[in-house]
């Protein structure tokens, strides 16, 4: 069964830094390209960041680019998000996603629906 957990979210102030994991199981995690997508109150779903299964192919939405950081630890079947300088916009509920099809990507796709599963969530509140 597949598994996806994130951890690490919570209240910061404006200017903070959170890192965010997720822990996964029931599928081999290093051959995967993993994102993060998040879900800000009253809006839909919007891809973040995304990281190749080699760790050699990384794209950022424009909003994060220069404050997050993705990267994996295919050892230990986690992936992260540094994220730095929390700005009020990022306030929402962060997912960790599994791309659907296994294998070494060229570029990370940003279609939501090409990500087959997804973890509960963990929520990243930036307020003062």
């Amino acid at each position: 069964e597949v598994q996806l957990v994130e951890s690490g979210g919570g209240l910061v102030q404006p200017g903070g830094s959170l890192r965010l994991s997720c822990a996964a199981s029931g599928f081999t995690f290093s051959v995967y390209t993993m994102s993060w997508v998040r879900q800000a109150p009253g809006k839909g779903r919007e891809w973040v960041a995304g990281i190749n299964s080699g760790s050699n192919r990384i794209t950022y939405i424009d909003s994060v680019k220069g404050r997050f950081t993705i990267s994996r630890d295919n050892a230990k079947n986690t992936l992260y998000l540094q994220m730095n300088s929390l700005k009020p916009d990022d306030t929402a509920v962060y997912y960790c996603a599994k791309y659907s099809s296994p294998g070494w990507q060229a570029t990370i796709s940003q279609i939501i629906g090409e990500y087959d599963y997804w973890g509960q969530g963990t929520q990243v509140t930036v307020s003062s």
